[in-house]
């Protein structure tokens, strides 16, 4: 497996985004329950996919500046049948990696009541659970965690 940063409107990135989005609506039975503002190429810094071995897409995830200090991991995805394989755990490090290069010292993130494997994945990752922050303060449905790097 492989990890390479690649542009947002890369068709790797595309595609992946676009399953992401279509789980999400699944378990929340809307197209629309993002809170905030939506990532895109404007604001986000960094793009990784992963890659299996035959070359095909397997992963991703993305990596948006807050502030100074302060990140946000947004777009963590892992294609069904790719689950179980590490996938997101070196997306996820490899996000953290270039957050440190980018002299950020926390990550935040959201994700929402729906999505307990993504609770088991980041409290397993050392992410902790913090009160809502920015657009997800007073939305019910999110969990926000953190971690210092």
């Amino acid at each position: 497996m492989r990890i390479e940063q690649v542009d947002w409107h890369h068709p790797d990135a595309s595609a992946l985004r676009a399953g992401q989005r279509a789980e999400i609506a699944r378990r929340y039975g809307t197209d629309d329950s993002e809170p905030g503002v939506p990532p895109s190429a404007d604001d986000i810094a960094v793009f990784l996919v992963a890659y299996a071995d035959d070359g095909s897409p397997i992963a991703c995830g993305a990596l948006r500046d807050l502030d100074a200090g302060t990140g946000e991991i947004k777009r963590m995805y892992v294609d069904p049948p790719a689950r179980g394989s590490g996938a997101a755990s070196l997306v996820l490090a490899a996000l953290e990696d270039r957050a440190r290069a980018r002299n950020l010292t926390r990550l935040r993130l959201e994700t929402g009541d729906n999505q307990p494997d993504a609770v088991r994945f980041y409290t397993r990752s050392g992410y902790r659970r913090i009160p809502n922050f920015g657009p997800y303060a007073d939305v019910a449905a999110s969990q926000c965690y953190e971690r210092e790097l």
